[in-house]
């Protein structure tokens, strides 16, 4: 977003017109600028350049790379039975779990009919949180490069509890402190009168599997400000950020999902040509979100069909796809240095990958059309596959789910393991792939729902919110930290 300046009235904006009157603008009315802020997108492509040290640590040293940083704190997550929740109870007569208070979050039960895929009716747990939380990430020039506040956060659903998050991640019964507990840090700069410059602001979705209707604002903030230091958080560049990003489980899913808001670093000669023109994206998009019939509804958590609740967990009778359970959490540097509550714990590891291919040089993804029961509009783009493979016998596995995992090295871009939202899903990780598509799989003809999209024009539909789902967010953030700025 470009700075707009009100000028003072020039000689020039108040000359005489051929044949009376004034030329120009008033001298009260603000003047106009560039749609486009070229200082952002020259500060982003040398942040992107910068890739070992900035002014922060060296990128080997990052907070989550430092075996110390954990001992610093006592970080201690175990499994308990649903008796031992404290501020949590199952509501009589739904059996929803929910918290004293109100506020949090509740696990109710969802029953969804619909006439797209393969499942026709199907009956989950999902959690309700009814209220848009902040993701925010500052930046700010130092020494002449942009930098980001990332903060070394424990999450109690997080494989290796401490991965690097966005500056301020926390719902708003956090940052208003329902809790009781310390303020949120840096929550000054994201909430209230604003106190820099907007780089990036919109709504986005979470996993539309596991949430209802969930949404947070993603927020990229530049300030002049000095900022006061903390030992949790660090300055890092955005080259030290996707040097990262190629670690197993060290930047986490807010933290992805915030940088893919990012505007993008270069305008290169093919940005304004793809595939198929984007009306017909769009087209493509709200067809499948108007042309399907469903119906998604929230139910009781007792009595939800094909799932049973037994002391330690809510689990489905035949033991796929996850479990509800609970755990007790111990965290020095929380707001918050202990409680307790409910989590998702996903069966097996999932797999998230788009396939790639140039067009006449241009890239493009091959997208899908995914509805999912708790997305806010019920429809998002989605990577070419996304699943759990345990979930599916052999006779059905998801399309293209082969020819990813098939691949040859030579067209692998991009492989790590990454874990989904560490405060409300436990062990929860997918291998994110970026995979080159073989010329035979590029002419073939594309079965419903999917649809080859230029790079830049899932940039565009992330910036509009709403419309790109958590797992191709994080991969249009990890294509970017393959394809770097020259």
């Amino acid at each position: 977003m470009s700075e707009v300046t009100t000028r003072a009235a020039t000689t020039d904006s108040t000359a005489q017109k051929p044949g009376g009157g004034t030329r120009g603008r008033p001298a009260d009315r603000p003047a106009t600028g560039p749609r486009w802020d070229r200082r952002t997108t020259d500060l982003l492509a040398r942040s992107a350049l910068v890739t070992e040290r900035g002014a922060g640590p060296a990128t080997a040293s990052s907070p989550t790379g430092s075996p110390t940083r954990g001992r610093e704190h006592a970080f201690r997550v175990r499994r308990i039975d649903f008796a031992e929740l404290k501020g949590w109870h199952f509501r009589q007569p739904t059996g929803n779990l929910a918290h004293q208070s109100g506020r949090f979050f509740t696990v109710e039960g969802l029953r969804v009919r619909t006439s797209a895929g393969s499942f026709p009716e199907w009956h989950q747990p999902i959690i309700r949180q009814p209220e848009v939380g902040i993701l925010g990430i500052l930046a700010k020039e130092i020494d002449g490069v942009l930098h980001f506040l990332m903060q070394a956060k424990m999450e109690p659903g997080n494989p290796n509890l401490l991965q690097l998050s966005p500056t301020v991640q926390a719902t708003r019964s956090n940052y208003t402190r329902v809790h009781r507990g310390a303020p949120v840090r840096y929550v000054e700069y994201f909430a209230g009168p604003r106190q820099g410059r907007i780089l990036a602001d919109v709504l986005q979705s979470e996993h539309g599997s596991w949430f209802y209707r969930k949404h947070n604002r993603n927020m990229i903030v530049e300030t002049r400000d000095e900022v006061p230091p903390h030992p949790d958080f660090c300055w890092l560049t955005l080259g030290q950020l996707y040097e990262l990003l190629r670690r197993d489980n060290t930047v986490n899913m807010d933290s992805r999902t915030v940088l893919s808001s990012l505007p993008p670093l270069a305008e290169l000669p093919d940005s304004r040509l793809a595939l198929t023109p984007d009306a017909e994206v769009l087209s493509w998009l709200t067809e499948h979100r108007s042309t399907q019939d469903w119906t998604i509804e929230l139910c009781p958590l007792t009595g939800l069909p094909g799932w049973a609740r037994t002391e330690r967990e809510i689990s489905r009778e035949d033991g796929r796809f996850f479990d509800v359970v609970a755990v007790a959490v111990e965290a020095g540097n929380r707001e918050v240095p202990s409680w307790t509550q409910p989590l998702i714990e996903p069966h097996g590891e999932g797999v998230a990958a788009f396939l790639l291919h140039e067009f006449d040089g241009v890239p493009h993804v091959l997208a899908h059309a995914r509805m999912e029961g708790g997305l806010p509009l019920v429809v998002e783009v989605a990577p070419t596959v996304q699943c759990v493979p345990a979930n599916y016998p052999e006779d059905r596995r998801p399309r293209y789910l082969d020819e990813v995992l098939a691949a040859p090295p030579a067209r692998i871009r991009y492989n790590a393991v990454h874990a989904e939202e560490g405060g409300r899903f436990r062990n929860a990780v997918s291998r994110y792939l970026i995979v080159e598509s073989d010329g035979a799989l590029a002419a073939e003809p594309l079965p419903p729902g999917y649809a080859w999209l230029s790079v830049r024009q899932l940039e565009r539909l992330t910036s509009a919110g709403l419309s790109v789902n958590v797992q191709a967010r994080t991969l249009l953030a990890c294509l970017r930290s393959v394809a770097r700025p020259s």
